[in-house]
């Protein structure tokens, strides 16, 4: 049944998309990006790899979150437009018949007073990291240490609001979760919400730098803050990101994340990028595979130790194709009562594709 009305919403997507072909409104977009990866230990591939078990290498095709939807807005009033998105996550390496999979999908209105959307959506705790995750999508996701579960994932039954751009500088975020609607599947009776506060512009159009601050309160089980930085100097870009997180349910699970980055571009339109990151906190998908700990998120642990380094270049061919390749490697350990655990190491090497349309 959840197959056949998935199958069906796509068919809406893609009835949607002739009518945007016909007058303007709906946009239909997608994305495809896959990669070959080879790992040592399989602890950081994507989540519906075929055939990869932990603990072992291998040769992998990756779906590094293919997706197709449609987006469009249309004015309903004076100052009033209605602002629309439907997407879906299309996994094109699975033999399970799993093929979509809910993604950003909302309704919503955009006055001069900010923009209202009801649905499902990022929170604003994850959009503020910008574009400062240069590895972003891939098996070298900053999400491998800084988890997505510390209040940075997609939900859903939510609203969220921004603000305009106050002085052409300054956005306000906030994103709310109906706490009925998650009743039994979180430890918690505290209000879930996410705000955020962000400057300059994150795609350097408008100005060379981008900074921002989010605070996440009880969404996916943790309490967490954040700062983020990046900037452009001529051919340079450089960023970081800080990260606090603290389970809600374990009061001894909580730490630091950190992350460092520089991507140069060259004069014939490589990008050489190169990234640093450490982690405290243990909420990372990284640590749950390569520690062992069936109950990672919220087990009590004395200490935390993960690093990861990853160095790459992206080339765009044309203005849709990204081809894209980087190697990346993680080790740590922990101590439980004591006793010092070393984590799985893991050496990744991947390169791939991205077509977008």
């Amino acid at each position: 049944m959840k197959k056949t009305l998935i199958s069906a919403s796509v068919a809406s997507v893609l009835a949607l998309a002739s009518f945007g072909a016909l007058a303007e409104g709906p946009s239909f977009y997608g994305r495809l990006d896959l990669a070959v990866t080879n790992t040592d230990s399989s602890t950081t591939l994507q989540g519906s790899t075929k055939g990869a078990t932990i603990g072992e290498s291998g040769t992998y095709l990756e779906n590094n979150f293919s997706w197709l939807g449609v987006k469009g807005s249309e004015k309903v009033a004076d100052g009033v437009d209605i602002v629309y998105q439907m997407e879906f996550g299309v996994d094109n390496t699975t033999n399970s018949g799993n093929t979509f999979n809910a993604r950003n999908t909302f309704l919503g209105f955009k006055t001069v007073a900010g923009t209202v959307l009801a649905g499902r959506n990022d929170t604003v705790f994850k959009q503020a990291e910008g574009n400062v995750d240069v590895f972003g999508n891939t098996n070298a996701d900053m999400d491998r240490l800084v988890s997505a579960q510390a209040g940075a994932g997609r939900s859903g039954d939510g609203v969220w609001y921004y603000s305009p751009k106050i002085a052409d500088l300054i956005t306000i975020n906030a994103t709310y979760l109906f706490d009925d609607n998650y009743e039994g599947t979180t430890p918690t009776s505290d209000s879930m919400y996410a705000v955020s506060a962000t400057l300059g512009d994150k795609a350097f159009k408008e100005q060379n730098y981008y900074v921002a601050a989010a605070y996440n309160k009880a969404i996916a089980g943790v309490d967490a803050y954040r700062g983020v930085a990046q900037a452009k100097f001529g051919d340079f870009t450089v960023g970081g990101l800080f990260q606090h997180a603290e389970s809600i349910v374990n009061d001894s699970r909580d730490g630091n994340s950190y992350l460092v980055n520089v991507v140069y571009k060259l004069q014939n339109g490589v990008n050489l990028k190169a990234e640093y990151s450490k982690d405290e906190a243990g909420f990372g998908s990284y640590f749950k595979n390569a520690s062992g700990l069936t109950n990672a998120g919220t087990v009590s642990l004395d200490d935390v130790n993960v690093d990861q380094f990853t160095v790459g270049a992206d080339y765009r061919l044309v203005k849709s194709t990204l081809l894209f390749a980087h190697y990346a490697h993680y080790e740590g350990d922990f101590k439980q009562a004591g006793v010092k655990t070393d984590l799985i190491e893991d050496d990744v090497v991947s390169v791939g594709v991205r077509y977008d349309f």
